[in-house]
């Protein structure tokens, strides 16, 4: 719901009725996380998708009801190996969708619309399975702990779900939790879809040169919140980097050193000079992000290793760097290269292999949980 936050916001700004459907639970190919929703105002118009088109109609259609009916309601959709053109995921998958008519009276979603829509970090927790009586409620908690809304009933559960979705939304993850009816850790009771609405991940390129461009291109293409970052003023330029939030003019280590990075953050070294190579990535690789790359020859990556245990980077940190960057896609322009970048990046996101679906045994769409990509509160 918080991916539509935006449109959703005005429509409730313009006293606008509307129910929205958001994945809760894949199962197998699903084509949408959990958190992916559709929304279908009074009026007939729609947003989002949930499934890619395999079953928007049937979705578009439990909305139009809840709109009626005033009432939440969760719809397990999957495949029929009777009739392939039933309603249902042809790709194999199943999805839980929950319906929930929009009430200006709940103080969680309320909240939430406007907060994401201009952009605070926040997390949406809603009870997506439970007792009927507590189906649809939802707290909204902000980084500070502070909250809006409440499930009812135990102050104990209220406090345990906070915890659990701040340390989601502290990841920067969507995800669901269980928990008990009476506020214990223990699953059993009560499962969670917990959305976190927070800022774009950073993408920090060093090296103004013409394939930080095209990855520059590509970064802001996957949601990127895109830097780039120089020490030399004549190539760190917004007529040659138009497509960038920032451009720095700075030496790279020292700008890294003094900038926010968090677990979600990606760093692509494209310089190849040791002068700015060492001192860069010896800051990077002792820092808890989620990518650090460098660009250059073999003979070049086996050297930068040389001077960067020389520096006294270890074997274990050393481990982390990517290099040569990308995968081996046999890329030639610098528009290839950034594919071949940002193709091993999402690789690395998910956990993918990087190698060929066709002919290959691996799932198409993982299981983030189950990869230990999405953090596990306790």
């Amino acid at each position: 719901m918080l991916d539509l936050a935006g449109q959703l916001h005005a429509w409730a700004e313009e006293g606008r009725d509307f129910a929205v459907a958001t994945v809760v639970a894949v199962g197998g190919s699903a084509p949408r996380p959990p958190g992916a929703a559709l929304a279908v105002c009074a009026d007939g118009t729609a947003i989002g998708s949930v499934s890619g088109g395999c079953v928007e109609g049937a979705v578009y259609d439990l909305c139009l009801q809840a709109l009626q009916d005033r009432e939440t309601r969760v719809e397990q959709f999957g495949y029929s190996d009777e009739d392939a053109f039933a309603v249902g995921l042809t790709c194999g998958g199943v999805i839980d969708i929950m319906v929930t008519p929009y009430d200006a009276g709940d103080a969680a979603q309320t909240a939430a619309l406007p907060a994401a829509a201009h952009g605070e970090p926040v997390a949406l927790a809603r009870v997506v399975h439970g007792p009927a009586g507590l189906l649809g409620r939802a707290v909204l908690v902000r980084p500070d702990g502070t909250h809006a809304g409440g499930l009812g009933g135990h102050d104990d559960l209220d406090r345990t779900v906070i915890a659990q979705a701040r340390a989601l939304l502290e990841a920067g993850r969507t995800g669901t939790i269980e928990v008990s009816e009476d506020g214990s850790h223990c699953p059993g009771g009560l499962t969670l879809l917990v959305e976190s609405a927070v800022p774009p991940p950073r993408m920090i390129v060093f090296g103004a040169i013409d394939f930080a461009a095209a990855l520059v291109r590509a970064g802001k293409f996957l949601g990127y919140h895109v830097t780039v970052c120089d020490a030399r003023p004549v190539f760190a330029t917004r007529t040659r980097f138009p497509e960038a939030d920032e451009i720095v003019v700075d030496w790279p280590h020292r700008y890294l050193a003094g900038t926010d990075t968090d677990a979600r953050t990606v760093l692509c070294v494209l310089t190849h000079d040791a002068k700015f190579d060492i001192p860069l990535l010896t800051e990077a690789l002792r820092l808890p992000v989620a990518y650090v790359g460098a660009m250059g020859s073999r003979r070049t990556h086996e050297d930068r290793n040389r001077r960067l245990r020389e520096a006294g980077v270890s074997e274990r940190e050393l481990a982390r760097l990517r290099s040569p960057i990308g995968l081996d896609l046999g890329a030639r322009t610098p528009e290839e290269t950034a594919l071949s970048i940002a193709a091993e990046i999402v690789a690395a996101r998910h956990g993918g292999t990087g190698r060929p679906l066709t002919g290959a045994n691996t799932p198409i769409h993982r299981d983030e949980r189950a990869a230990g990509l999405l953090s596990q509160p306790v």
